[in-house]
């Protein structure tokens, strides 16, 4: 009887701790791909300011050509001839792995520039999602024109993160 008693218990607790267990892991995932990604933009950034060049930093399959699929692995190139790719003289000044199973990543259609006074060449977002596009997991790179990079928050504390406008983060 003891041990009925003591399996109902455990089954119980397995039933509430378990799907916090998952959120944890979901939003660690999320969080390190935001960090990671947040970082290779930064480190573009002060390259083209410390280089005075156009630097970029985009997805890639190859660490060759650039791609417009932000799950794939990110590379960060001074582009020195201005041709917007990367030629066999420009070294790879930092690369990311491909991002991990479970997360879809969405992002701008080119390449992320930074101009040699850091300006960006256009505004960006990156928007990060579990697998399940669940909005209350989203979360948000955001690119100024300024070329800082800010991290949605859930400013109105609704369990949504939203964009610089105020926007709510949605993954569908």
């Amino acid at each position: 009887m003891e041990l009925m008693i003591t399996l109902v218990i455990i089954g119980i607790l397995i039933t509430v701790v378990a799907p916090s267990v998952a959120e944890i892991l979901t939003r660690n995932r999320i969080t390190a791909q935001v960090n990671e990604t947040s970082g290779v933009i930064q480190l573009a950034r002060h390259t083209a300011i410390d280089e005075q060049s156009n630097t970029i930093v985009c997805p890639t399959a190859d660490f060759s050509t650039c791609s417009n699929d932000w799950g794939l692995a990110k590379m960060v190139f001074v582009d020195l001839d201005q041709s917007g790719d990367r030629g066999d003289d420009e070294e790879i000044l930092a690369g990311t792995s491909v991002s991990p199973e479970g997360l879809n990543i969405s992002g701008p259609a080119a390449a992320i520039l930074f101009n040699g006074d850091g300006t960006a060449s256009a505004p960006a977002t990156i928007l990060i999602c579990d697998q399940d596009n669940t909005d209350k997991f989203a979360r948000a790179l955001l690119l100024t024109l300024q070329g800082r990079v800010k991290i949605s928050q859930d400013s109105n504390n609704d369990d949504i993160h939203e964009d610089l406008a105020g926007t709510a983060l949605s993954c569908s």
